[in-house]
Protein backbone atom coordinates (compact mmCIF):
# COMPACT_ATOMS: atom_id res chain seq x y z
CA UNK A 1 0.00 0.00 0.00
CA UNK A 2 1.11 3.29 -1.00
CA UNK A 3 1.76 5.17 2.29
CA UNK A 4 0.44 8.86 2.19
CA UNK A 5 4.05 10.66 1.66
CA UNK A 6 4.16 8.53 -1.51
CA UNK A 7 0.95 9.71 -2.12
CA UNK A 8 1.66 13.45 -1.82
CA UNK A 9 4.72 13.29 -4.36
CA UNK A 10 3.03 11.36 -6.88
CA UNK A 11 0.54 14.17 -6.99
CA UNK A 12 3.22 16.71 -7.29
CA UNK A 13 4.32 14.84 -10.49
CA UNK A 14 1.22 14.83 -11.46
CA UNK A 15 0.54 18.51 -11.24
CA UNK A 16 3.99 19.40 -12.35
CA UNK A 17 4.01 17.21 -15.39
CA UNK A 18 0.39 18.90 -15.90
CA UNK A 19 1.46 22.21 -15.89
CA UNK A 20 4.67 21.23 -18.83
CA UNK A 21 1.69 19.28 -21.13
CA UNK A 22 -0.60 22.76 -20.83
CA UNK A 23 2.61 24.87 -21.88
CA UNK A 24 3.36 22.29 -24.61
CA UNK A 25 -0.42 22.63 -25.78
CA UNK A 26 -0.34 26.71 -25.63
CA UNK A 27 1.93 26.62 -28.26
CA UNK A 28 -0.57 25.58 -30.95
CA UNK A 29 -1.39 28.50 -33.50
CA UNK A 30 -4.63 30.25 -32.90
CA UNK A 31 -7.85 30.33 -35.45
CA UNK A 32 -9.48 33.10 -36.38
CA UNK A 33 -12.07 31.87 -38.59
CA UNK A 34 -12.73 29.48 -41.16
CA UNK A 35 -9.96 27.86 -43.14
CA UNK A 36 -9.92 28.39 -46.58
CA UNK A 37 -9.78 25.21 -48.50
CA UNK A 38 -8.67 24.64 -52.25
CA UNK A 39 -10.17 27.52 -54.34
CA UNK A 40 -10.03 27.38 -57.68
CA UNK A 41 -10.65 31.08 -59.55
CA UNK A 42 -14.21 31.80 -61.14
CA UNK A 43 -13.40 33.11 -65.15
CA UNK A 44 -15.78 34.39 -67.27
CA UNK A 45 -16.55 32.37 -69.91
CA UNK A 46 -16.76 35.13 -72.41
CA UNK A 47 -15.51 38.51 -73.41
CA UNK A 48 -17.65 40.91 -71.12
CA UNK A 49 -18.35 44.96 -72.62
CA UNK A 50 -17.74 48.01 -71.09
CA UNK A 51 -21.11 48.56 -69.93
CA UNK A 52 -20.72 45.29 -67.55
CA UNK A 53 -17.26 46.37 -66.46
CA UNK A 54 -16.57 48.27 -63.05
CA UNK A 55 -12.93 49.59 -62.13
CA UNK A 56 -11.58 48.34 -58.94
CA UNK A 57 -9.33 50.33 -56.70
CA UNK A 58 -7.64 48.20 -54.27
CA UNK A 59 -6.08 50.49 -51.57
CA UNK A 60 -2.91 49.09 -49.82
CA UNK A 61 -3.68 46.96 -46.52
CA UNK A 62 -3.29 48.28 -43.11
CA UNK A 63 -0.22 46.67 -41.50
CA UNK A 64 -2.36 46.15 -38.59
CA UNK A 65 0.04 45.08 -34.96
CA UNK A 66 2.21 42.12 -34.69
CA UNK A 67 1.48 39.97 -32.13
CA UNK A 68 1.40 41.00 -28.50
CA UNK A 69 3.10 37.57 -27.21
CA UNK A 70 7.36 37.86 -27.66
CA UNK A 71 7.54 34.10 -28.50
CA UNK A 72 4.87 34.93 -31.33
CA UNK A 73 6.54 37.81 -32.46
CA UNK A 74 9.77 36.47 -32.87
CA UNK A 75 11.12 36.58 -36.52
CA UNK A 76 8.40 39.12 -37.39
CA UNK A 77 9.19 42.70 -37.52
CA UNK A 78 7.18 46.50 -38.92
CA UNK A 79 9.19 46.57 -41.77
CA UNK A 80 8.30 43.11 -43.22
CA UNK A 81 4.32 43.94 -42.40
CA UNK A 82 4.76 47.28 -44.02
CA UNK A 83 6.45 45.32 -46.75
CA UNK A 84 3.65 42.97 -47.09
CA UNK A 85 1.06 45.51 -46.72
CA UNK A 86 2.04 46.94 -50.03
CA UNK A 87 3.09 43.30 -51.55
CA UNK A 88 -0.59 41.87 -50.92
CA UNK A 89 -2.78 44.11 -52.43
CA UNK A 90 -0.70 43.79 -55.93
CA UNK A 91 -1.08 40.09 -56.03
CA UNK A 92 -4.91 40.13 -55.29
CA UNK A 93 -4.66 42.53 -58.36
CA UNK A 94 -3.24 40.22 -60.33
CA UNK A 95 -5.84 37.56 -59.28
CA UNK A 96 -8.58 39.82 -60.07
CA UNK A 97 -7.15 40.77 -63.44
CA UNK A 98 -7.15 37.48 -64.77
CA UNK A 99 -10.83 36.63 -64.34
CA UNK A 100 -11.91 38.62 -67.08
CA UNK A 101 -14.85 40.18 -64.46
CA UNK A 102 -13.42 44.21 -64.36
CA UNK A 103 -12.24 46.79 -66.03
CA UNK A 104 -8.92 48.61 -64.63
CA UNK A 105 -8.01 47.02 -61.41
CA UNK A 106 -5.34 49.05 -59.50
CA UNK A 107 -3.79 49.95 -56.21
CA UNK A 108 -3.42 53.15 -54.42
CA UNK A 109 -2.02 54.14 -51.84
CA UNK A 110 -4.51 56.25 -50.39
CA UNK A 111 -8.51 56.79 -50.40
CA UNK A 112 -10.06 58.78 -53.10
CA UNK A 113 -12.94 59.68 -54.21
CA UNK A 114 -14.40 58.29 -57.87
CA UNK A 115 -13.75 54.69 -56.93
CA UNK A 116 -15.99 52.25 -58.76
CA UNK A 117 -15.45 49.64 -56.03
CA UNK A 118 -13.05 49.81 -53.47
CA UNK A 119 -11.38 46.85 -51.66
CA UNK A 120 -9.49 47.51 -47.98
CA UNK A 121 -7.85 45.09 -46.39
CA UNK A 122 -5.86 44.73 -43.11
CA UNK A 123 -3.76 42.03 -42.03
CA UNK A 124 -4.19 40.34 -38.75
CA UNK A 125 -1.53 37.55 -38.95
CA UNK A 126 0.57 36.77 -40.95
CA UNK A 127 3.73 34.52 -40.32
CA UNK A 128 5.00 32.93 -43.36
CA UNK A 129 3.29 29.86 -42.46
CA UNK A 130 -0.56 31.41 -41.66
CA UNK A 131 -2.30 33.97 -43.21
CA UNK A 132 -5.64 35.81 -41.95
CA UNK A 133 -6.82 38.96 -44.05
CA UNK A 134 -9.58 41.30 -42.96
CA UNK A 135 -11.21 42.48 -46.52
CA UNK A 136 -14.15 44.68 -46.56
CA UNK A 137 -15.59 45.81 -50.28
CA UNK A 138 -17.82 49.14 -51.12
CA UNK A 139 -18.84 50.34 -54.19
CA UNK A 140 -18.85 54.33 -55.34
CA UNK A 141 -22.48 54.51 -53.54
CA UNK A 142 -20.44 54.05 -49.99
CA UNK A 143 -22.49 50.21 -50.31
CA UNK A 144 -20.07 47.92 -48.21
CA UNK A 145 -20.67 44.78 -50.11
CA UNK A 146 -19.75 42.52 -47.67
CA UNK A 147 -16.46 42.09 -45.23
CA UNK A 148 -15.03 38.95 -43.97
CA UNK A 149 -12.07 37.65 -42.63
CA UNK A 150 -9.94 35.00 -44.43
CA UNK A 151 -7.49 32.42 -43.17
CA UNK A 152 -5.41 30.12 -44.53
CA UNK A 153 -2.33 27.78 -43.13
CA UNK A 154 0.18 25.93 -45.07
CA UNK A 155 2.92 24.15 -43.30
CA UNK A 156 5.79 23.29 -45.15
CA UNK A 157 6.11 19.84 -46.07
CA UNK A 158 2.35 20.75 -48.02
CA UNK A 159 4.13 24.03 -49.71
CA UNK A 160 3.16 24.05 -53.44
CA UNK A 161 5.62 25.95 -55.97
CA UNK A 162 4.93 29.03 -56.67
CA UNK A 163 5.11 31.79 -59.69
CA UNK A 164 5.55 35.38 -59.79
CA UNK A 165 2.05 37.64 -60.22
CA UNK A 166 0.14 33.71 -60.61
CA UNK A 167 0.64 31.57 -58.15
CA UNK A 168 1.26 32.69 -54.61
CA UNK A 169 1.80 30.20 -51.47
CA UNK A 170 -1.04 31.57 -50.45
CA UNK A 171 -2.87 31.94 -54.03
CA UNK A 172 -6.58 30.02 -52.38
CA UNK A 173 -7.02 32.61 -50.16
CA UNK A 174 -6.77 35.42 -52.91
CA UNK A 175 -8.68 32.92 -55.12
CA UNK A 176 -11.52 33.00 -52.69
CA UNK A 177 -11.24 36.81 -52.27
CA UNK A 178 -11.70 37.21 -56.06
CA UNK A 179 -14.63 34.90 -56.14
CA UNK A 180 -16.43 36.90 -53.54
CA UNK A 181 -16.40 39.65 -54.62
CA UNK A 182 -17.21 38.46 -58.53
CA UNK A 183 -20.76 36.54 -56.55
CA UNK A 184 -21.70 39.79 -55.45
CA UNK A 185 -21.02 41.33 -58.99
CA UNK A 186 -23.08 38.88 -60.83
CA UNK A 187 -26.18 39.57 -58.62
CA UNK A 188 -25.93 43.22 -59.92
CA UNK A 189 -27.82 44.31 -62.49
CA UNK A 190 -27.10 46.40 -65.67
CA UNK A 191 -29.06 49.55 -64.55
CA UNK A 192 -27.45 48.89 -60.95
CA UNK A 193 -23.62 49.11 -62.34
CA UNK A 194 -24.64 51.83 -64.44
CA UNK A 195 -25.84 53.62 -61.10
CA UNK A 196 -22.34 52.80 -59.46
CA UNK A 197 -20.81 54.26 -62.52
CA UNK A 198 -22.78 57.56 -62.24
CA UNK A 199 -22.46 58.22 -58.75
CA UNK A 200 -18.21 57.55 -58.59
CA UNK A 201 -17.99 60.18 -61.33
CA UNK A 202 -20.01 62.57 -59.60
CA UNK A 203 -18.22 62.18 -56.34
CA UNK A 204 -14.94 62.89 -58.07
CA UNK A 205 -16.66 65.80 -59.49
CA UNK A 206 -17.88 66.78 -56.30
CA UNK A 207 -14.25 66.66 -54.61
CA UNK A 208 -13.16 68.73 -57.65
CA UNK A 209 -15.76 71.49 -57.98
CA UNK A 210 -17.90 71.19 -54.66
CA UNK A 211 -20.15 74.17 -54.91
CA UNK A 212 -21.13 73.21 -58.58
CA UNK A 213 -21.81 69.63 -57.62
CA UNK A 214 -22.99 69.59 -54.01
CA UNK A 215 -26.43 69.21 -54.90
CA UNK A 216 -26.10 66.09 -57.47
CA UNK A 217 -25.73 63.82 -54.74
CA UNK A 218 -28.10 62.96 -51.59
CA UNK A 219 -27.21 60.72 -48.64
CA UNK A 220 -29.68 58.47 -46.96
CA UNK A 221 -29.93 57.29 -43.14
CA UNK A 222 -27.52 54.47 -43.64
CA UNK A 223 -24.93 57.16 -44.97
CA UNK A 224 -25.07 55.86 -48.88
CA UNK A 225 -24.98 58.17 -51.86
CA UNK A 226 -28.12 58.29 -54.26
CA UNK A 227 -28.52 60.24 -57.35
CA UNK A 228 -30.56 63.42 -56.62
CA UNK A 229 -29.81 64.62 -60.74
CA UNK A 230 -27.55 64.16 -63.30
CA UNK A 231 -25.95 66.73 -65.76
CA UNK A 232 -26.86 67.31 -69.07
CA UNK A 233 -24.87 65.59 -71.25
CA UNK A 234 -23.52 68.64 -73.78
CA UNK A 235 -22.44 69.97 -69.99
CA UNK A 236 -18.67 71.70 -70.76
CA UNK A 237 -17.64 71.80 -67.13
CA UNK A 238 -18.31 67.76 -66.42
CA UNK A 239 -16.26 67.17 -70.12
CA UNK A 240 -13.29 69.02 -68.21
CA UNK A 241 -13.60 67.02 -65.04
CA UNK A 242 -13.51 64.06 -67.51
CA UNK A 243 -10.28 64.95 -68.67
CA UNK A 244 -8.90 65.61 -64.86
CA UNK A 245 -10.38 62.49 -64.11
CA UNK A 246 -8.14 60.88 -67.14
CA UNK A 247 -4.63 62.75 -65.82
CA UNK A 248 -5.64 61.79 -62.40
CA UNK A 249 -5.92 57.66 -63.89
CA UNK A 250 -2.76 58.15 -65.69
CA UNK A 251 -0.74 59.47 -62.30
CA UNK A 252 -1.92 56.18 -60.80
CA UNK A 253 -1.19 54.26 -63.32
CA UNK A 254 2.33 55.64 -63.06
CA UNK A 255 2.35 54.49 -59.26
CA UNK A 256 0.88 50.85 -60.21
CA UNK A 257 4.17 50.72 -62.25
CA UNK A 258 6.60 51.56 -59.10
CA UNK A 259 4.17 48.82 -57.04
CA UNK A 260 4.17 46.10 -60.28
CA UNK A 261 8.77 46.83 -60.18
CA UNK A 262 8.35 46.85 -56.40
CA UNK A 263 6.32 43.10 -56.25
CA UNK A 264 8.66 41.70 -58.95
CA UNK A 265 12.18 42.88 -57.01
CA UNK A 266 10.33 41.72 -53.85
CA UNK A 267 9.11 38.29 -55.01
CA UNK A 268 12.02 36.11 -54.73
CA UNK A 269 13.14 37.58 -51.52
CA UNK A 270 9.84 37.20 -49.58
CA UNK A 271 9.00 33.83 -51.36
CA UNK A 272 12.33 32.40 -49.75
CA UNK A 273 11.89 34.47 -46.61
CA UNK A 274 8.22 32.48 -45.87
CA UNK A 275 9.51 29.46 -47.10
CA UNK A 276 12.64 30.04 -44.84
CA UNK A 277 9.91 30.88 -41.87
CA UNK A 278 7.57 28.41 -42.51
CA UNK A 279 10.64 25.26 -42.32
CA UNK A 280 12.17 27.32 -39.19
CA UNK A 281 8.75 27.15 -37.63
CA UNK A 282 9.01 23.33 -38.14
CA UNK A 283 12.25 22.78 -36.85
CA UNK A 284 11.01 24.97 -33.81
CA UNK A 285 8.25 22.70 -33.23
CA UNK A 286 10.19 19.29 -33.73
CA UNK A 287 12.75 20.78 -31.16
CA UNK A 288 10.44 22.17 -28.49
CA UNK A 289 8.58 18.88 -28.59
CA UNK A 290 11.78 17.55 -27.97
CA UNK A 291 12.55 19.66 -25.39
CA UNK A 292 9.13 19.21 -23.58
CA UNK A 293 9.84 15.30 -23.46
CA UNK A 294 13.25 15.86 -22.04
CA UNK A 295 11.92 18.02 -19.29
CA UNK A 296 9.25 16.05 -18.69
CA UNK A 297 11.14 12.59 -18.36
CA UNK A 298 13.82 14.80 -16.50
CA UNK A 299 11.20 15.74 -13.52
CA UNK A 300 9.50 12.55 -13.40
CA UNK A 301 12.82 10.77 -12.67
CA UNK A 302 13.65 13.28 -9.68
CA UNK A 303 10.47 13.16 -8.76
CA UNK A 304 10.48 9.32 -8.72
CA UNK A 305 13.99 9.86 -6.89
CA UNK A 306 12.45 11.81 -4.20
CA UNK A 307 9.53 9.56 -3.65
CA UNK A 308 11.41 7.01 -3.03
CA UNK A 309 13.62 8.44 -0.71
CA UNK A 310 10.60 9.57 1.51
CA UNK A 311 10.11 6.12 2.33
CA UNK A 312 10.01 5.64 6.30
CA UNK A 313 11.72 2.22 6.18
CA UNK A 314 15.39 2.28 6.39
CA UNK A 315 16.36 -0.61 4.62
CA UNK A 316 14.35 0.56 1.98
CA UNK A 317 16.25 4.12 1.53
CA UNK A 318 19.49 2.36 1.82
CA UNK A 319 18.92 -0.76 -0.89
CA UNK A 320 17.44 2.33 -3.62
CA UNK A 321 20.05 4.99 -2.22
CA UNK A 322 22.43 4.27 -5.35
CA UNK A 323 19.39 3.90 -7.81
CA UNK A 324 18.09 7.96 -6.01
CA UNK A 325 21.38 9.10 -6.81
CA UNK A 326 21.37 7.64 -10.63
CA UNK A 327 17.39 9.01 -10.66
CA UNK A 328 18.52 12.38 -9.50
CA UNK A 329 21.78 12.95 -11.45
CA UNK A 330 19.47 11.41 -14.79
CA UNK A 331 16.38 13.61 -14.50
CA UNK A 332 18.59 16.67 -13.79
CA UNK A 333 21.08 16.14 -17.16
CA UNK A 334 17.37 15.38 -18.93
CA UNK A 335 15.88 18.68 -17.38
CA UNK A 336 19.73 20.62 -18.74
CA UNK A 337 19.00 19.31 -21.85
CA UNK A 338 15.89 20.38 -22.28
CA UNK A 339 16.56 23.75 -21.43
CA UNK A 340 19.49 23.87 -23.86
CA UNK A 341 17.62 22.61 -26.76
CA UNK A 342 15.21 25.56 -26.15
CA UNK A 343 18.31 27.69 -26.17
CA UNK A 344 18.36 26.11 -29.64
CA UNK A 345 15.00 27.07 -30.50
CA UNK A 346 15.39 30.55 -29.22
CA UNK A 347 18.74 30.77 -31.55
CA UNK A 348 16.50 29.49 -34.90
CA UNK A 349 13.76 32.28 -33.91
CA UNK A 350 16.60 35.30 -34.16
CA UNK A 351 17.52 33.95 -36.96
CA UNK A 352 14.14 34.52 -38.85
CA UNK A 353 14.58 38.44 -37.17
CA UNK A 354 17.55 39.04 -39.30
CA UNK A 355 15.97 38.20 -42.52
CA UNK A 356 13.50 41.28 -41.98
CA UNK A 357 15.97 43.47 -42.49
CA UNK A 358 16.39 42.87 -46.06
CA UNK A 359 13.17 44.55 -47.04
CA UNK A 360 12.97 48.56 -47.76
CA UNK A 361 10.09 50.43 -48.43
CA UNK A 362 11.81 53.34 -50.22
CA UNK A 363 9.79 55.32 -53.12
CA UNK A 364 11.40 56.90 -55.97
CA UNK A 365 10.41 60.12 -57.38
CA UNK A 366 7.73 60.48 -60.05
CA UNK A 367 7.73 62.75 -62.61
CA UNK A 368 4.85 63.74 -64.73
CA UNK A 369 4.18 66.71 -67.47
CA UNK A 370 1.38 68.56 -66.56
CA UNK A 371 0.65 72.00 -69.24
CA UNK A 372 4.04 71.20 -70.81
CA UNK A 373 6.02 71.60 -67.45
CA UNK A 374 7.79 68.59 -66.07
CA UNK A 375 6.89 68.46 -62.41
CA UNK A 376 8.35 66.02 -59.72
CA UNK A 377 6.84 64.23 -56.99
CA UNK A 378 8.85 63.02 -54.10
CA UNK A 379 8.07 61.66 -50.85
CA UNK A 380 6.45 58.08 -50.10
CA UNK A 381 3.70 56.91 -52.63
CA UNK A 382 1.13 57.65 -49.80
CA UNK A 383 2.46 61.44 -50.08
CA UNK A 384 3.09 61.95 -53.49
CA UNK A 385 -0.60 60.72 -54.27
CA UNK A 386 -1.87 63.76 -51.86
CA UNK A 387 0.25 66.17 -53.16
CA UNK A 388 -1.07 65.01 -56.43
CA UNK A 389 -4.46 65.70 -55.47
CA UNK A 390 -3.64 68.70 -54.70
CA UNK A 391 -1.82 69.83 -57.33
CA UNK A 392 -5.16 68.39 -59.78
CA UNK A 393 -7.49 70.54 -57.93
CA UNK A 394 -5.22 73.83 -58.96
CA UNK A 395 -5.35 72.36 -62.80
CA UNK A 396 -8.95 72.21 -62.18
CA UNK A 397 -9.33 75.72 -60.94
CA UNK A 398 -6.86 77.58 -63.36
CA UNK A 399 -8.70 76.02 -66.35
CA UNK A 400 -12.38 76.69 -65.18
CA UNK A 401 -12.00 79.79 -62.59
CA UNK A 402 -13.52 77.66 -60.17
Amino acid sequence: MIDKQYKKYFNKLVTILSVLVLSACSSIPNQFGEEVEDTKPIMAQKEMSNEELLDVSIKVFEAGSLPDDKEDRRGLSEKIRNAEARFMPIHLKYAMQRTGYWGSVRVIPAESEGNEVLVKGKIIKSDGESLVLNIRVLDASNKKWFEKEYEKTVQFENRKETEIEREDVFQDLYNKISNDIIEYRQKLTLSEINKIKQIAELRFSQNMAPSVYENYLVNNKEGQYQLARLPSTDDPMMQRIRNIKARDEMLIDSINNYYDIYYSEMWDNYDNWRKFRSEELETIREIENKAMTQKVLGVAAIIGAIALGASSKSDVVDRIGVLRTVMVAGGTYALYEGFKTSKESEINKEAIEELGESFTTEVEPILIDVDGKTLELTGSADQQYMKWKSLLKEIYHKETGF
